[in-house]
């Protein structure tokens, strides 16, 4: 076969899902078989769980960051860049480069694992003074933005000026606010030490959730363990409670309290990425509905998997139930919808995606964790193991995995040196300034484009 023949795989998204793919794909195709093309602003992976501690110091942002340019098989073309618009009848994926650039890039199949982005409600002030956990420049920002908040009171003469810097608020009693919280506790718990002129009592953390418990997915007995830790560290928990309103040095829940602070972190969950939109096809709760082999019914070539994709939870036998946006089917979902490609290209039979659930890990700092595998519950010490385990057998390459091993044992040895490295101090680090929600097309938007630049083949 010659290149123009071959058939072309686009996949877009970088997650855990699209990687998984990627390098599947490579494995099992001929270089003569399929031209395999990946959409991503990043040539990266991003460990997302082990982000709080990214953000706490305990980690350094390049360990959880794994190189897509590191396999010895590597032969995929990278589109540095994010997808803004899909057209399934002319098989066109419209893509923004990271120089702004907008690009067609025609496929004959499509995989489509671009995440998710953070869920927000219409509350006053929340994008343009909440931060967020999503990504590995916002981990890094808020450590910085934390530590630096510590070196404001400490300078400051104003008692409510220290009391609103010492005063932190994180939304959502998922795993993502909840091991957020537990990690930046332990870091200004143990910085302040070094603030001879703080008073300890005045750092105050704040998890609230409107949910009226923690964590449900681990059950009331694991759940409450979780809130014991929490509540014996400080960190004060407020259930059944949000966010009414967000200013740049308050916040306003919804039982009337206003908490002076001047770091908001929010992580009241996700939704699927807008790209998901473009398509004009049929979705469940806003992600893609696709069929148990994870296609698109009635488009030829076009797959879905990860947050995006509503997939049907075959295990768990419960009509229309969905497997949850969890980094454990996202992995798996990326080998499956690789086979089930290679599949279609040679004319054989898909194969449905089922995979049992193996079981929960939360990482609380220190020796403090909380975990529930193949449905043991397990606290403290053992659960940190198996969390820790868990994740550092997940991380994709040798170098990640000794990366994160060595900070994990220095930072058990020698602590953290609370540095404040000062990169991204006057870029704006939002949530409005993350999301890029204003990127995407219309469905219109995408067929008038297409039509007007010509289908480039």
């Amino acid at each position: 076969m010659n290149t123009v023949t071959r058939p072309r795989i686009l996949v877009v998204g970088a997650g855990f899902a699209g990687v998984e793919c990627v390098r599947r794909l490579e494995r099992k195709l001929s270089p003569d078989e399929a031209d395999v093309t990946l959409v991503t602003p990043f040539a990266y992976q991003l460990y997302l769980p082990l982000l709080p501690q990214v953000a706490s110091g305990v980690l350094t942002p390049q360990s959880i960051a794994v190189s897509l340019r590191r396999s010895k098989k590597y032969r995929t073309r990278i589109i540095p860049g994010g997808a803004i618009g899909v057209d399934l009848k002319s098989k066109v994926c419209v893509i923004r480069t990271i120089t702004d650039q907008i690009v067609n890039e025609p496929y004959d199949y499509i995989v489509l694992a671009p995440g998710s982005i953070t869920r927000t409600f219409d509350i006053p002030g929340l994008t343009d003074h909440a931060f967020g956990m999503k990504t590995l420049a916002e981990a890094a920002y808020i450590r910085d933005h934390v530590i630096s908040q510590l070196d404001l009171a400490d300078a400051s003469q104003d008692p409510d000026e220290r009391a609103s810097r010492l005063q932190f608020v994180v939304v959502g009693g998922g795993y993502a606010g909840t091991e957020t919280a537990a990690c930046l506790q332990r870091l200004t718990h143990a910085a302040v030490k070094r603030y001879p002129r703080l008073d300890p009592g005045l750092i105050k953390w704040h998890l609230i959730d409107i949910a009226p418990k923690l964590m449900p997915e681990l059950g009331d007995k694991l759940g409450s363990s979780a809130q014991e830790i929490l509540r014996r560290r400080g960190i004060e928990i407020s259930l059944g409670t949000s966010i009414a309103k967000a200013g740049p040095e308050e916040v306003t829940f919804t039982d009337g309290r206003v908490i002076p602070t001047r770091t908001l972190i929010w992580t009241a969950g996700v939704v699927a990425s807008p790209l998901i939109a473009t398509l004009g096809a049929e979705t469940v709760k806003g992600r893609l509905a696709v069929a148990p082999e994870m296609n698109l019914p009635g488009n030829d070539g076009v797959f879905a998997l990860g947050d995006s994709a509503a997939v049907p939870d075959l295990a768990k036998g419960d009509d229309g139930a969905m497997c949850p946006p969890t980094a454990q089917h996202a992995l798996r979902q990326g080998k499956h919808v690789a086979d089930n490609v290679i599949a279609a290209l040679r004319g054989q039979s898909m194969q449905r995606y089922v995979h049992k659930d193996l079981g929960l890990v939360v990482d609380l700092g220190g020796t403090d964790a909380v975990s529930k595998p193949l449905g043991i519950e397990l606290r403290g010490l053992p659960a940190q193991a198996v969390a820790r385990g868990y994740h550092w057998s997940a991380l994709r390459t040798n170098v990640a995995k000794t990366r994160v091993m060595t900070n994990w044992l220095l930072n058990a040895v020698a602590g953290d040196d609370f540095v404040r490295t000062g990169f991204q101090t006057r870029k704006a680090a939002r949530l409005k300034d993350f999301e890029y929600t204003d990127a995407y097309l219309t469905p219109e938007q995408v067929r008038e484009h297409i039509e007007g630049t010509g289908r480039r083949d």
